[in-house]
């Protein structure tokens, strides 16, 4: 694949998944993850992400920016390195917001609490298994009849 292949199946991957696992690091050095919902995943793999000031991801950010964000759905993933930043533009939060996010902010954007988080990706890797579970199951039995290495999709990095 070229790199702009695989930076469309990357952020195809991102948008089909919805859900995010964020991994910071917190104080002690440890990681942490948790999920949040992409709101918007631009062409060059860059994401934005709503979540609280009061957090414990936006402490984590604002101490060390280094993330990482794992997508997956079925049998396609994707894991993107990057550095995350704390948004408050009130007018990037207006310009985001949506129906779903209010489940969380029923006071709507103008919630003192109210933050984006936005990671700049550097450098993603996914996975794909084509044909699904199935296929997956039979290329295990055959790799097992076989004797072989079993391999069931693709792979590749991409730089963002």
């Amino acid at each position: 694949m070229t790199d702009a292949q695989s930076i469309s199946k990357v952020t195809e991957i991102i948008n089909d998944s919805k859900i995010g696992m964020v991994t910071t690091i917190n104080e002690a050095g440890a990681l942490v993850s948790r999920p949040l919902a992409v709101q918007e995943v631009k062409d060059d793999g860059d994401m934005w992400f709503f979540t609280g000031l009061g957090t414990s991801q936006v402490a984590h950010v604002q101490a060390d920016p280094r993330v990482n964000v794992a997508f997956g759905k079925k049998t396609e993933w994707v894991s993107v390195a990057g550095t995350a930043e704390v948004v408050t533009d009130r007018a990037k939060i207006h310009e985001m917001w949506n129906q779903v996010v209010e489940a969380w902010f029923p006071d709507g954007p103008d919630t003192p609490e109210v933050c984006l988080l936005r990671v700049d990706s550097d450098s993603a890797e996914y996975w794909t298994s084509p044909g699904g579970t199935a296929a997956t199951v039979l290329q295990w039995v055959k790799s097992k009849v076989t004797n072989s290495r079993m391999s069931v999709g693709e792979s590749g990095t991409v730089e963002l």
